[in-house]
């Protein structure tokens, strides 16, 4: 019975060294070994042997990992309050830095990611912080990533979830949304307007222009008509005798004479017109002379 219990007594010690000597690290891990106090490297991934009660192994992930800071309060350049969370991104690169360098690098790496954010809210007026997050996502991985190099940690990212501003800045901000609004539909509206305008000024002028050379055309087409008209007359006239001229004009002037008017005009071209009628009329008169000369002479008187 006491053969049996050494026995299981050894067993168990063999097991509990084996157990204390035989590590296995996966792929993303590594195993810092000390021994007897003194680093002596970075061990993994895969069987890692290790001396018992000598040896001690510090597992360190090589993941990328993440953490939140919550909600913080900052103060702007221009004195306004915000509070603002956000998350950071981070990852091991190297491992003996990681657990030699920092007692607890995930609790150090959020510490100063809290005076970080401060400090470069405080250098920033209230609308840049709110309109430019990227820059201040990236501004604040650059600054992380220079204090965490030293850790053996690099800072992957930085992303700001929300910026909470004090209920009056709030409000400011609704009424500032609100009258920027209204401007751009009165401005729209006037936009509308101008541009209503000029397609009606554009519309007119083009009805004036169509309008004016439609009258333009009738003009033309009239005077063409007058003119094709009085080529023939004169070639109908061309072909008429003076008398008979004549004759036309007289009937002109009758009709004139019978309008009932109390002031008659006489144009100067009567006299020439009305000469080869007096012409004719005295030439008729000495035509009854002379028959009277060449006839029996009257006879005498008689006196007594």
């Amino acid at each position: 019975m006491t053969d049996l219990i050494v026995v299981a007594v050894i067993v168990a010690a063999v097991v509990v060294i084996a157990r204390m000597a035989i590590r296995i690290a996966p792929e993303y891990q590594r195993l810092v070994v000390f021994r007897l106090g003194r680093v002596i490297g970075a061990k993994g991934p895969g069987l890692v042997l290790l001396i018992p009660v000598i040896d001690r192994a510090v597992r360190v992930d090589l993941r990328e990992s993440y953490y939140d800071v919550p909600p913080q309060s900052t103060i702007t350049m221009d004195n306004a309050n915000l509070s603002i969370d956000f998350l950071v991104y981070s990852r091991v690169v190297d491992a003996l830095p990681s657990v030699i360098n920092v007692e607890d690098n995930l609790g150090a790496s959020r510490g100063i990611a809290i005076t970080t954010l401060r400090a470069v809210v405080g250098g920033m007026l209230l609308d840049d912080v709110l309109a430019k997050r990227e820059e201040i996502n990236a501004l604040m991985r650059t600054k992380l990533d220079e204090v965490t190099n030293r850790w053996g940690i690099k800072v992957t990212a930085v992303e700001i979830r929300e910026i909470t501003p004090p209920r009056e800045i709030t409000e400011a901000m609704t009424r500032q949304m609100s009258a920027e609004r209204t401007r751009r539909a009165t401005v729209i509206e006037a936009d509308g307007r101008r541009d209503a305008a000029v397609r009606l000024a554009d519309g007119q002028r083009q009805a004036a222009i169509l309008e004016a050379e439609g009258a333009r055309q009738a003009a033309v087409l009239r005077a063409e008509g007058y003119a094709v008209a009085l080529d023939k007359i004169f070639e109908v006239a061309r072909h008429l005798d003076s008398k008979t001229l004549s004759l036309q004009y007289l009937e002109a002037l009758k009709s004139i004479g019978a309008n009932p008017s109390t002031k008659l005009l006489v144009p100067l071209e009567l006299t020439s017109i009305l000469r080869p009628f007096v012409d004719h009329l005295h030439a008729a008169d000495r035509g009854d002379h002379g028959d009277r000369a060449a006839g029996d002479e009257p006879a005498p008187v008689d006196r007594h």
